[in-house]
């Protein structure tokens, strides 16, 4: 499929913040994850955004609207995943999910980890609602990167995948769009047709 003929897609990015959500300060999660998914994917996109407070109800029905009612076939959130008392965003993706992806919780962890060792108090998940794929990333730019495309060699050999590479076959298996990525940031994988 060449970039001219690839199908337009909708991805929701919420970003899950007390503090950024009432302005005490600005919000660097939205714009870090739309920065990466535009220069790292080949399909044009549509972003569907929500800056909202550490709420669990309201952050169960902002993914429930992005996944139902928006069409989105990918919802990305960033904060909300430490062990603090307002940390909630993973018990919110739970309640809304029909199947949950624990391999994305793991490799999340296990990229962070070669970077600091902080990363094992991170809760975050995946899981599926219908053909939608919700992924809970951390909430710093730097940690977002780094999660989705993995760890590198000083010569740009993968030494650890990020969890992105996963991302557009799983979506594919869940009856979505045809995604794909730009080598640079990272390899879309998918097994080789016999």
């Amino acid at each position: 499929m060449t970039e001219a003929t690839l199908p337009a897609i909708t991805i929701g990015l919420v970003s899950v913040s007390d503090r950024a959500s009432s302005g005490v300060y600005q919000d660097e999660g939205l714009p870090a994850l739309r920065e990466w998914l535009q220069a790292a994917l080949c399909n044009p996109v549509q972003f569907e955004q929500r800056l909202i407070p550490d709420e669990q109800p309201l952050i169960e029905s902002t993914l429930k609207e992005l996944a139902d009612e928006r069409g989105c076939c990918l919802v990305l959130t960033t904060g909300g995943t430490g062990p603090s008392p307002r940390d909630v965003t993973p018990e919110a993706t739970l309640a809304v999910a029909d199947r949950v992806m624990p391999g994305f919780g793991e490799q999340m962890r296990q990229v962070s980890l070669h970077y600091v060792p902080t990363a094992i108090l991170s809760r975050q998940v995946g899981v599926t609602r219908g053909s939608c794929l919700v992924l809970n990333l951390p909430g710093r730019p730097k940690s977002i990167r780094e999660t989705l495309e993995g760890v590198r060699a000083d010569d740009g050999q993968v030494l650890v995948h990020g969890v992105f590479a996963s991302v557009p076959y799983c979506i594919e298996l869940m009856g979505g769009p045809y995604i794909e990525t730009r080598p640079e940031y990272v390899t879309a994988f998918r097994p080789k047709k016999k």
